[in-house]
């Protein structure tokens, strides 16, 4: 039925950035007039497609968009069949439809509604037709912002302890603030005279999802429910002339920070009484200052800070630049980069971000930084300059360049067309180079310091390279979705997957693992600035079989997320704070700095983001977990660093609780660039780094390592214990360039079926004091790689696994990946390699091949078991 309950007006909302949300989705109508104008053919992309339906009214077309939504705006694109009479409606159900848009008078063509309203299905509900065909879509096109946390409402008041303002109050015993108080014992009471109305101010602009008014024996019995941006301007979302009083839950659509209760009749001879007066917002809202997660000590956080999306605190540690400050940011930049060059292991952390337009600079990256564009598209942001890493502070060997990153940034080199001009990205692990475009076809980008020294990289996904890619003294290399001119290099283990303008697939030699397609990936969140100057988190939708970049000569497939659904961490927050904000399904922009933990962070709310800036790194203390996802769908983990604390944390994350068994195919939990330490900065012990328990899970680009050098005293083989960096309990998870070094036992345990790896890079503990103290029982050793034996589906392409014993080269490690003989089980292009004949493998795979030794320090197979 058509609910009625319900008033949205067609406005413009400057917050909504254009995301386009239907495309794909499962679409159904009331009829077609034939095969070939199916339903589907309007959410397909392709305008020379079209739905038609029966020649009659009504008629309608329906998207499933699979989550609550808040719409923005919805294109119709007529064939000549269209629509003069129709609503545009939304439901939750697809059973009780509110209208959001009317008209009479619809004349065709492409007609670009924007609206306001929420839910999950959005249907053109037409009436009368222009023509004595039916109606006839070339497309039907709805965009806005999916719900952050899949709620459809609540669960927690947002306008407790707010601040509350009235026309008026009976006497000081009844005054408004006693609305808000959490407390059915107290009441706001008015004048006896109308209208009067009670207003409550939620801190930040919500999507206000449902009102329960605990009406006193003097209610009112004609009122409206409204909501403003600035306290002034109102716009009603529900409206009586019937009220009973009692309790009345109103569910309602629509946006604001301020929010009322406008009384324009009264039922008896006093005012209006309000016991309550309660609000709450799609996804969540604010906890009551006394509460706190059911998991976490019993300690009041007070509200949840309110985020400003236009003027958000990023805190002491970001710095953002226009176009019209280019000196101030190249100070900045060599502030922060005279500091950084050499501090591996200190706790400075630094993101430095450039709004949309042309920017002069020369941006030399050290540690523990980060350089990003706020544009929606990397060309939005272009740098006349450089964004380069250099190995000149450790001798040109770039080996330790760590934990930095570029993204989301287009480049134009000095010089460009002018010759070769040359961009140096000399990394090794934990560096991204993501979401980039370097202009110039005849520019290269040099992955090594361009004549000596070695590297030990890395990750470039989501880029375009218009020139060459030379990968030097690189050892390895992974490359995703990507579009390069050309590639040349290759050391030991160079993979390439969904890369245009990959080299050709010649594995051993030279050492290229090339696969076509990416089966199913999703890139990393980003934030960006849109039209009209909100900060926002794009959410890249779930992709299948994809080849080249997300962005490059198309609209990047996902969802958009305003800043004010994020709770910013600063320095100084605690973890009960961070906790309280999870819980009242606020996602996470965590700005760089190093947050000591004393609880873990609950995740427990599907969808949830947390993304991080400038390395923002979490140190669990007295042995907690750091992070803890509950076996929820599509939680998205990115740009974070978990630091192992000096008491042994049994995990440092955990994703799923053990035993996790619900399926999350559709929606799987991801992460992205994410980082763990166990070590080198102070003691770090934990027993497993990461702990996959959930299924379908995704990996995309993770560093797990424990230290092998840091601050004096900081590492040894009794000092940073790590049995193992990761472990897979769930099926179907996927892992895209897995970085695993130096634990003490398996680096990797893989238990779940269906496992995917697409290049793992590791290298075995270089500190085993003698063979005795580094046994499997008998054997020699641990491998890298094991699958367990009850395992029956897995595959895996481009391994490489090294060893460099220099605390006693005599240790032998038996073999580099250990697996289970089945039909299921398929190893692609491997290596294993002995660092400068420094220690023996004796093994590439079970029993077969090696040994890689002095005499022999590079062994490889190209298929296994």
């Amino acid at each position: 039925m058509l609910s009625t309950a319900i008033a949205a007006i067609a406005l413009p909302n400057a917050s909504a950035a254009p995301t386009l949300l239907s495309q794909g989705k499962p679409t159904t109508a009331s009829s077609s007039e034939n095969a070939g104008t199916p339903a589907t053919a309007a959410t397909d992309g392709n305008t020379g497609t079209r739905w038609a339906s029966a020649f009659s009214d009504p008629q309608w077309i329906q998207v499933d968009l699979g989550a609550p939504a808040t719409l923005s705006q919805v294109v119709l694109n007529w064939e000549a069949a269209s629509g003069k009479s129709f609503q545009i409606q939304v439901s939750s159900d697809a059973a009780t439809w509110t209208s959001v848009y009317t008209t009479t008078t619809g004349a065709g063509g492409v007609q670009t509604l924007n609206v306001t309203g929420t839910g999950r299905y959005v249907r053109m509900y037409g009436t009368v037709r222009n023509t004595a065909y039916g109606y006839s879509l070339w497309e039907f096109q709805v965009f806005g912002e999916i719900s952050p946390t899949g709620q459809t409402c609540g669960p927690v008041n947002r306008a407790i302890t707010r601040p509350v303002t009235a026309s008026s109050t009976e006497n000081a015993g009844t005054p408004a603030s006693a609305a808000v108080d959490g407390n059915t014992g107290t009441r706001w009471a008015s004048a006896a005279s109308v209208p009067q109305w009670l207003t409550v101010d939620l801190g930040a602009t919500y999507q206000v999802c449902r009102v329960i008014l605990r009406w006193e024996a003097a209610y009112a019995s004609a009122y409206q429910i409204q909501v403003s941006s600035d306290g002034n301007a109102w716009t009603s979302i529900y409206s009586t002339t019937s009220s009973t009083g009692g309790v009345q839950t109103v569910d309602v659509t629509g946006t604001g920070r301020y929010v009322r209760v406008n009384a324009t009749a009264k039922a008896t001879q006093w005012g209006v009484s309000l016991w309550e007066f309660e609000v709450y917002v799609l996804g969540g809202g604010s906890t009551s200052p006394s509460s706190s997660p059911s998991s976490s000590p019993s300690t009041s956080t007070g509200p949840i800070e309110p985020t400003d999306p236009k003027n958000p605190n990023f805190g002491p540690n970001v710095s953002v630049f226009d176009p019209s400050q280019q000196a101030a940011a190249q100070a900045r930049l060599n502030q922060i980069f005279a500091g950084q060059e050499t501090n591996q292991f200190g706790t400075e952390r630094y993101a430095v971000l450039f709004k949309p337009g042309n920017h002069t600079i020369d941006a030399n990256i050290g540690f523990y930084t980060q350089v990003a564009g706020l544009g929606f598209s990397p060309d939005d942001v272009n740098i006349n300059g450089h964004v380069r890493a250099e190995a000149t502070w450790f001798g040109g060997n770039a080996t330790q360049n760590f934990w930095r990153g570029a993204e989301n940034l287009s480049v134009t080199l000095p010089g460009t067309g002018n010759g070769v001009q040359v961009e140096r990205w000399a990394v090794s692990q934990a560096v991204q180079y993501r979401r980039m475009h370097l202009r110039g076809a005849n520019n290269e980008i040099q992955l090594w310091n361009g004549g000596d020294g070695w590297s030990s990289g890395g990750l470039m996904a989501d880029t375009k390279i218009d020139g060459r890619v030379v990968s030097g003294s690189q050892q390895q290399w992974y490359t995703r979705n990507s579009q390069l001119g050309s590639w040349a290099g290759s050391v030991w283990n160079m993979v390439f997957q969904g890369v245009q303008g990959a080299p050709a697939p010649n594995f051993p030699n030279p050492s290229h693992t090339v696969i076509n397609q990416t089966p199913l990936e999703r890139e990393k969140p980003f934030l960006y600035i849109d039209g009209t100057g909100t900060y926002r988190v794009f959410v890249p939708a779930l992709q299948a079989n994809t080849t080249g970049t997300s962005w490059f000569g198309k609209t990047p497939a996902g969802s958009s997320i305003s800043l004010d659904q994020f709770f910013v961490v600063r320095p100084g927050h605690t973890a009960a704070q961070i906790n309280a904000a999870l819980a009242a399904g606020r996602h996470l922009l965590v700005t760089p700095g190093v947050y000591h933990l004393n609880q873990a962070l609950q995740v427990n709310n599907p969808n949830t983001v947390i993304l991080g800036l400038g390395l923002a790194t979490f140190v669990p203390d007295n042995g907690v977990t750091a992070i803890k996802v509950a076996d929820v769908d599509g939680v998205k983990l990115a740009g974070i660093l978990i630091d192992a604390g000096t008491v042994n944390s049994p995990t440092l994350v955990e994703l799923g609780p053990a035993g996790s068994s619900a399926s999350h195919a559709a929606n799987p939990t991801s992460l992205h660039d994410v980082y763990f330490r166990v070590g080198g900065a102070h003691v770090g012990k934990a027993t497993v780094s990461l702990q996959v328990n959930s299924n379908n899970v995704i990996g995309d680009h993770m560093w797990i390592w424990r230290a092998d050098h840091g601050n004096a005293g900081t590492f040894g083989w009794t000092v940073n214990t790590g049995q193992n960096g990761m472990v897979v309990n769930g099926n179907n998870v996927t892992m895209y360039g897995l970085f695993v070094e130096h634990y003490q036992q398996y680096q990797v345990i893989w238990n779940g079926n269906g496992g995917r790896t697409y290049f793992f890079q590791n290298e075995m503990p270089y500190d085993p004091p003698n063979q005795a103290a580094w046994m499997n029982g008998s054997t020699r050793g641990w491998a890298a790689y094991k699958i367990a034996d009850a395992v029956n589906t897995h595959e895996a392409w481009g391994l490489g696994s090294y060893c460099y014993f220099n605390v006693n080269p005599a240790v032998v490690g038996e073999r580099s990946f250990e697996t289970p003989v089945k039909s299921g089980i398929a190893f692609h292009n491997m290596v294993s390699v002995s660092l400068g004949g420094v220690g023996t493998i004796n093994h590439v795979i079970n029993n077969t091949a090696g040994p890689a030794n002095t005499a022999n320090q590079i062994i490889y197979v190209t298929s296994g078991p």
